[in-house]
């Protein structure tokens, strides 16, 4: 396997690297508050990022994402990248595609999504008239969006614009991510794949997809497998937010290494002294080990290769080592961790934020668990 980006790939993590690097600044982060920055959001689709990530694939869009979270920039990203972009490409019909897509990738369609894990609790129902009705209490980006991707009860996806039918209240998270709890009082959607619903529940037909490698890559002989377009796009969003929390940790790192140059304490810079050094080699290692293994995963996927269980493991290193990461940026700021104000607590928040989305760290260990032992208990 070889991660190293196409030139592609490399020419637009660079252009990310710039955009966000220039308009994410902590002031325009405190200015925004609790909520996204538009004119960041009009940059990044007016430079084609949201549409490149349809040619450049999911191993594009972790690089773009690492460049996000260096910065925490307040923009839907990830979730229209994810939820929409990339789950209508995959599993949408050509109807939906060629309806769809234009708009996700010129930012004037924003799709976010209700997506619990897969052991989660589903509390959305949908009739076979395609109505939906359910509460999700927090759904990050929600009040960003025009569109919403609902999981239902039985794991059937479906698209539904936000109306009046839909609610949004806001939600202050403790990560700026424009959250809301959304309320679905009988509202419209489609079903992603474009099929009928049926009055007597979901129909297989769309939620089944076969995974194929491509013609010139390798070919298993495990690789043909059919797997559902929920677990798909969980996959896809575990792998994605993987890849954002590897830029917010060496965000969170690189700050903290910063600091403990600049501070001097007792005459000696704080770099200097051996448990700080250690404490930073080892944020060091984790950002490296949640970085590879997104790579793994997300190559992968472009490849046609299964990469359920590889997705698993980025998810549960992006949240076990997340969680160390982002802790040890801010204990290594001293006293200056503690201010809600400066850069790094950011870091602290949003990584924190991503440690439990779609799953913290033991429960995707118990689901990766299971789904070996499924996979080995197969002929």
């Amino acid at each position: 396997m070889d991660f190293t980006p196409t030139e592609e790939q490399a020419a637009a993590r660079d252009l990310a690297a710039r955009i966000f690097g220039d308009l994410a600044t902590p002031e325009r982060l405190t200015a925004a508050g609790a909520g996204s920055d538009p004119e960041l959001w009009k940059a990044v689709c007016a430079a084609g990022l949201v549409g490149a990530v349809e040619e450049l694939g999911l191993l594009g869009l972790v690089l773009l994402l690492e460049e996000q979270g260096r910065t925490t920039a307040q923009v839907p990203f990830a979730p229209t990248c994810v939820y929409g972009l990339l789950a209508v490409g995959a599993h949408g019909s050509p109807e939906q595609r060629g309806r769809l897509l234009p708009g996700i990738g010129d930012g004037s369609v924003v799709v976010c999504g209700a997506f619990p894990a897969q052991g989660g609790v589903r509390a959305v129902r949908a009739s076979g008239r395609g109505e939906l009705t359910g509460t999700v209490p927090v759904v990050p980006w929600l009040r960003d969006a025009t569109h919403v991707l609902v999981a239902d009860e039985h794991g059937e996806l479906w698209l539904t614009p936000v109306t009046d039918a839909t609610r949004v209240e806001p939600v202050e998270l403790t990560a700026p991510w424009s959250a809301g709890r959304l309320t679905l009082d009988g509202a419209a959607a489609e079903r992603l794949g474009g099929t009928e619903a049926h009055a007597d529940g979901p129909t297989s037909a769309q939620a089944d997809v076969r995974v194929t490698p491509h013609a010139d890559g390798p070919t298993p002989a495990h690789a043909d497998v059919r797997v559902t377009a929920h677990a798909d796009v969980l996959a896809t969003a575990r792998t994605a937010f993987a890849g954002l929390q590897a830029g917010v940790c060496a965000g969170s790192l690189a700050r903290a290494v910063g600091h403990v140059n600049a501070r001097e304490q007792f005459g000696r810079p704080l770099a200097t002294r051996q448990a700080v050094q250690l404490r930073a080699a080892d944020a060091y290692m984790d950002i490296e080990a949640i970085r590879v293994t997104a790579y793994e995963a997300a190559w992968r996927r472009d490849a046609g290769l299964p990469y359920a269980t590889h997705a698993l493991t980025a998810a549960w290193w992006a949240s076990e080592a997340g969680r160390r990461v982002v802790d040890t940026g801010q204990h290594l700021h001293g006293g200056a961790g503690a201010d809600l104000d400066h850069p790094v607590h950011r870091h602290f928040l949003w990584g924190r934020q991503l440690d439990a989305y779609l799953g913290c760290g033991a429960e995707v260990l118990q689901e990766l668990g299971e789904l070996i032992v499924s996979e080995e208990a197969q002929p």
